[in-house]
């Protein structure tokens, strides 16, 4: 039986999959999936702002005063405090209604602003929750495709990352993933 891959290649950039904690990743960059305030939450955000302490919460809350919250689909960058990661990226997935409200489109510019970001700070490694398929609903499926779909075209069309990891928690997020990994593999990319 063949096993699902594990890490897949896109021009010059591996992309990974991990099962595990977001948070101990050594990247230079992690992705939060934050909501609009910026101010911490729950699920990914709430554990980044715990394990990093309070200097990333105090630089949201300055982003915050300069520009309000943050939309959807766009991507603010912060120290990494107490992470191991130099950076943290927030961007703001979409909250699934359904699909017809521009779910898909916001969900990939949330994952091509992130490693935008990434890049303007020169960073080569980032590591990725599964953005929006905790509490705001976005179908797992759905948001693997386009996940691994957006970050594949986005290095492809602007090399300089070495690593893309796509850090999920649960066994079942990690079995979708794998199978989104090895339909991949098997397109000529």
């Amino acid at each position: 039986m063949h096993t699902p891959p594990r890490q897949l290649q896109a021009g010059s950039t591996i992309l990974s999959l991990i099962r595990g904690d977001i948070t101990v990743q050594n990247t230079d960059a992690l992705v939060n999936a934050a909501n609009a305030s910026l101010l911490g939450g729950g699920g990914v955000d709430g554990a980044i702002h715990r394990a990093g302490g309070p200097r990333i919460l105090e630089e949201c809350g300055a982003i915050r005063a300069r520009q309000g919250d943050l939309p959807t689909g766009k991507a603010v960058i912060t120290s990494g405090g107490n992470l191991k990661a130099r950076h943290v990226i927030h961007t703001v997935g979409p909250v699934w209604r359904g699909g017809l409200n521009r779910e898909d489109e916001l969900l990939a510019d949330a994952y091509r602003n992130s490693l935008q970001a990434a890049l303007s700070q020169d960073c080569k490694t980032i590591a990725f929750p599964s953005i929006s398929t905790g509490v705001y609903g976005f179908p797992i499926e759905r948001a693997a495709r386009i996940a691994l779909n957006s970050v594949r075209d986005f290095v492809i069309a602007h090399p300089g990352l070495k690593e893309v990891r796509f850090v999920v928690f649960s066994e079942r997020d990690e079995e979708v993933y794998r199978g989104i990994f090895q339909e991949s593999e098997e397109e000529t990319w």
